[in-house]
């Protein structure tokens, strides 16, 4: 028997296997929701006064621009938290923010709290033993969304689950006592928290305090109740010995944090941590609306008649009388959609849009969906900007990330510096049309006007200036030290890198991006 054939065999076996095994939805769970009697935790008794002093309806939002900050902000929350953690993502990672993650939220368990983490099951491999170990913690609950069904070659879902796969939950949100809420564009891993070191994200959260929080907390018991949030047992093996596993998983952590204790990045984050705690934040109340997609969007045969976080940003986006600045690094507008910007642009709306640049984008795909839009936004007189992939993104000299390449992560979008919308949704047909997501639209001329600002002001030094010349061609103009530089290629790529992202460019799949 040939290699060859040895090897076309093992991948038969392996079709078949897993195209026998499935994921059991119907595995029994206890439903549960939200803590409601929380007034009494030390968050409860915190922010007592200050929502007592806005009772009409409005909440309080504090940005969380910096990375440290924002995992200093999460680190706080989840020290004193008393009752309860409910914290969804799509993605947490196995490096250093992802271990300082869960070892918060482990230690919480250890206290008495009650931890639900729900987590998309995307970039999970290898994943399951250390879950189940977390997971037999008396306080530590854990359900995955929508898992694949193959544990291992997860491609292989794709022959006979593709519809189902594709869906995945984008939501990040993080739920302290049912009084404190933080959610927005941030992944737990390195990169969202100026701590990787071959790249590094600007990207925003925001947290938020008053009647929000149950509102997040309401979406938060939609999902984990949901019939696509699994139980381990429900698509995998669990170990014979979970405790066991879970003296491991202390271990390592224990292992980990003796490992980073001394670094500079985990000294600047006690110095921010400390001045968290030290300082009372300063919340600015306004009305909102709370937006996000129906969990039930994981189901293709549903998905365009649930509730959908593109109803209230359309309706939002059409209200502007003056001008849209939209923040997003996946920005992939299809046909419909250049127009329907062009036609906004043209009542008088001035319409500018931040993305990242081919160099600095980290999908390449996502970037050859959006190249061909360039050209025909230009025209019609919307502005472009793409982020430079040397943009300087934390502030803190004593980390020295300038190697890291810079991304823009971030998602959000302004309308006449009087609505701020902050959460996971890009403008890509991926978040309209396939993921589920979460974000709020906030209507608040001081946060919207402050964000606008920050924005305008970084434009010159960290992004390119897209614009057409006389000829009709495409052109990046930028600035070093005053002087206008004009460049007439993708900056910072090889003729390599562009022949690529041009072949990518005719793949029928922007459906998808």
């Amino acid at each position: 028997m040939s290699k060859s054939f040895k090897y076309l065999l093992f991948i038969v076996i392996i079709v078949l296997f897993a195209s026998c095994a499935s994921v059991d939805f119907d595995y029994p769970k206890s439903e549960s929701t939200a803590l409601v009697d929380t007034h009494d935790t030390y968050f409860g008794k915190q922010f007592k006064d200050e929502i007592n002093q806005h009772p009409n309806g409005h909440s309080g939002f504090f940005l969380l621009e910096d990375g440290i900050d924002a995992l200093s902000a999460r680190l706080l929350l989840a020290e004193h938290a008393q009752r309860s953690i409910d914290a969804q993502y799509y993605e947490i990672k196995k490096d250093i923010i992802g271990r300082a993650f869960i070892t918060a939220l482990l230690q919480a368990a250890d206290r008495g709290v009650r931890v639900r983490l729900l987590i998309d099951d995307i970039n999970t491999v290898g994943y399951d033993i250390g879950m189940a170990a977390l997971d037999s913690h008396p306080n530590f609950e854990i359900r995955v969304f929508n898992p694949f069904v193959n544990r291992t070659f997860r491609k292989l879902d794709a022959l006979d689950s593709f519809s189902r796969i594709n869906r995945r939950m984008h939501n990040k949100s993080f739920t302290v006592d049912n009084q404190i809420t933080l959610f927005g564009g941030r992944n737990i891993g390195d990169e969202y928290f100026g701590a990787g070191e071959d790249a590094t994200f600007f990207d925003l959260d925001v947290a938020a305090i008053g009647p929000i929080v149950k509102e997040v907390s309401n979406m938060f018991d939609l999902y984990w109740n949901h019939e696509r949030a699994a139980l381990l047992p429900a698509f995998t093996k669990i170990p014979e010995e979970p405790a066991v596993e879970l003296t491991r998983v202390r271990e390592n952590l224990k292992k980990w944090r003796d490992e980073v204790v001394d670094t500079k990045y985990a000294e600047i984050v006690k110095k921010t941590y400390l001045e968290f705690v030290k300082n009372q934040q300063e919340f600015t109340w306004a009305p909102y609306q709370l937006v996000y997609d129906s969990p039930d969007k994981a189901f293709k045969r549903k998905a365009s008649t649930v509730a959908s976080i593109t109803t209230p940003i359309r309706k939002s986006l059409l209200a502007a009388e003056k001008e849209i600045l939209v923040v997003s690094p996946y920005f992939v507008p299809k046909k419909k959609g250049i127009d329907a910007l062009s036609i906004i642009q043209e009542s008088g709306v001035n319409i500018t849009v931040i993305t990242n640049s081919h160099a600095a984008n980290n999908q390449a795909l996502v970037h050859a969906g959006y190249a061909p839009a360039r050209k025909p936004l230009l025209k019609n007189g919307i502005k472009i900007y793409e982020v430079k992939p040397t943009a300087q993104v934390i502030e803190y000299e004593t980390i020295d990330l300038s190697s890291a390449k810079a991304t823009l992560h971030t998602k959000a979008y302004i309308v006449d510096r009087e609505q701020l919308f902050i959460g996971s949704f890009n403008f890509d047909q991926r978040s309209a049309n396939i993921n589920t997501e979460l974000g709020a639209i906030i209507h608040s001329p001081q946060l919207a006007s402050l964000m606008a600002d920050r924005v305008n002001a970084a434009l010159e030094k960290k992004t390119y200036e897209l614009f057409l010349n006389n000829t009709g061609g495409l052109r990046w103009r930028a600035y070093n030290h005053g002087q206008e530089v004009v460049l007439s290629k993708e900056p910072h790529t090889t003729w390599w890198q562009r022949m690529k992202g041009r072949f990518l460019q005719m793949l029928p799949i922007k459906d998808q991006l």
